[in-house]
């Protein structure tokens, strides 16, 4: 296994709840480090660009919209597997399918409104991380 980076997303559903840090300790609990994060207020142009691999779905629009309604987290975690660790701690996207004990099953208020974004692959991942980060914004442990 190798150490990964991946890029989450705390969703402005989750962020107007305040579950910010206790998403965060699932994230340390797990072994992932946070090595950058900002709060930020995605607007329209911003989230268009981002979830551009999603326009062609029939909720691209719908989604533009709930991802510009207020504040997210977002954040770059490190560890083992992060990817897969990352996409494990959020669960399914369909809060009902979603296993107890995810991010998504704990905090998700519907399937639109789901709490966390995560990367699904290592190239996707280094594509995100760069959409909102510069690489000297990266803070490894080194302690």
């Amino acid at each position: 296994m190798a150490i990964e980076r991946t890029l989450s997303i705390i969703k402005p559903d989750a962020v107007a709840r305040n579950v910010i840090g206790q998403i965060y300790q699932r994230f340390e609990d797990a072994g992932l480090s946070i090595v950058c994060a900002q709060m930020l207020h995605l607007n329209y142009q911003q989230a268009e660009a981002f979830f551009q691999k999603h326009k062609e779905k029939p909720y691209y629009f719908d989604l533009l919209e709930y991802m510009t309604s207020g504040p997210v987290m977002v954040q770059v975690l490190e560890g083992e597997s992060a990817i897969s660790a990352n996409r494990s701690l959020m669960g399914a996207s369909d809060v009902r399918r979603a296993t107890v004990g995810t991010i998504r099953k704990d905090f998700a208020e519907s399937r639109r409104e789901n709490a966390i974004y995560g990367s699904y692959s290592a190239e996707e991942a280094k594509a995100e991380i760069l959409f909102f980060f510069q690489p000297q914004q990266m803070c490894p442990r080194t302690r």
